[in-house]
């Protein structure tokens, strides 16, 4: 089952390695990550998006939570939670493809970022079935280069990843 899990850390050098090094550790592959700074500069968020059963996750959540720089884990797959991912597409733009280019791109309520002679680069942001679905629709069109973000997660609602106040 694939689990997205939302980490609040330590902003300090070498969290990210440590982190991802559990996963490794352990013969997990983790699908996508992310991670920036929170409302603290101090704390940052990693999302990590990854496969596995149920109780092997709920284990790695468990060492998670016993590194030093980890301040809390949450498996946000079973509960509420919104979202979303943010891709560029680098695509051919022949004079015959750009309005079916431009047209595709306000369907998915995306915007062209760049423009050249020879390309148009297109910035969709979305859930992961959003944009598998723009990528198959231009793909005939020819796609250059794709750049992609990652998920990210919050809880929906009153819950909140936060720690409370130090």
């Amino acid at each position: 089952m694939r689990h997205t899990i939302s980490i609040l850390v330590e902003n300090r050098f070498g969290v990210l390695t440590r982190v991802a090094g559990l996963f490794s550790g352990r013969g997990f592959n983790i699908e996508s990550l992310t991670v920036a700074e929170t409302q603290d500069p101090q704390v940052s968020r990693m999302t990590i998006v990854t496969r596995g059963e149920d109780r092997i996750i709920e284990q790695i959540n468990k060492q998670l939570n016993k590194l030093i720089d980890v301040i809390k884990v949450t498996d946000v797959t079973a509960e509420e939670h919104v979202e979303r991912e943010l891709v560029l597409i680098k695509l051919n733009a022949e004079e015959k493809n750009r309005p079916e280019i431009l047209r595709m791109t306000d369907i998915f309520r995306g915007k062209v970022v760049d423009v050249s002679a020879r390309s148009y680069t297109v910035e969709i942001t979305g859930s992961d079935s959003k944009i598998k679905a723009f990528l198959e629709m231009v793909r005939p069109l020819g796609i250059q280069e794709v750049a992609r973000t990652g998920k990210v997660a919050i809880s929906r609602g009153a819950r909140t990843l936060a720690p409370k106040n130090k």
